[in-house]
């Protein structure tokens, strides 16, 4: 088990970190701001992974104590995949300020709209570092289907087009609680929490 109970989170997302607070019961989330950092991290990763863990070593190597980062998208598959690795930048062009979140999403839904298949999933990948050499890794998925338009007030990011059939609603439509229990980072996230418990 860790003997910190405080993780820094390799972000400057006030949502996450409330994400995060609510998926690691027992720990206190701190953004880098909370630690005195000033964090930046340029994800010019090929995967998930490579984000994720470019993240967490270089805010590791910024303050040398517990770092978690994630790092997330939307994949759809009549759009091979896009937004994906660039699902936060998404729409946006070359030396312009990146989309609001509500600007991205109808970029995205104009994109579809001469598509049926509307399938996709979300990834999310975690990286827990507890030393230089020293980390756990956990990677899941949620699959679903893009919606005609948004949908619900909750969550953030894709959630208000991101619809879960099975239980017919949003993600942006579900409760935290509920929310956490099936989304691609509260399974990532209770797939790590295992792995430390053990450790």
């Amino acid at each position: 088990m860790l003997n910190s109970r405080e993780l820094v989170l390799a972000s400057n997302n006030p949502h996450k970190a409330l994400e995060f607070s609510r998926l690691f019961p027992g720990f206190r989330i701190l953004l880098p701001a909370e630690a005195g950092i000033d964090f930046y991290y340029e994800e010019s990763g090929h995967s998930f992974l490579e984000n994720s863990m470019g993240k967490a070593r270089h805010l590791f190597n910024q303050i040398h104590r517990p770092v978690i980062a994630d790092d997330s998208g939307l994949c759809v598959s009549a759009l091979n995949g896009e937004p994906g690795l660039h699902s936060a930048r998404y729409g946006a062009i070359d030396g312009r300020k990146q989309l609001t979140p509500e600007q991205r999403i109808d970029y995205l839904l104009a994109r579809m709209a001469r598509h049926d298949n509307r399938e996709s999933y979300f990834v999310c990948c975690l990286v827990l570092m507890v030393a230089a050499e020293r980390f756990f890794v956990s990677q899941e998925t949620v699959h679903g289907e893009l919606t005609l338009s948004p949908r619900g007030e909750g969550g953030f990011g894709y959630d208000p087009i991101f619809n879960l059939p099975d239980q017919g609603k949003t993600m942006a439509e579900m409760e935290d609680r509920e929310k956490d229990l099936i989304s691609h980072r509260g399974r990532a996230a209770k797939k790590l929490l295992k792995l430390i418990s053990r450790d």
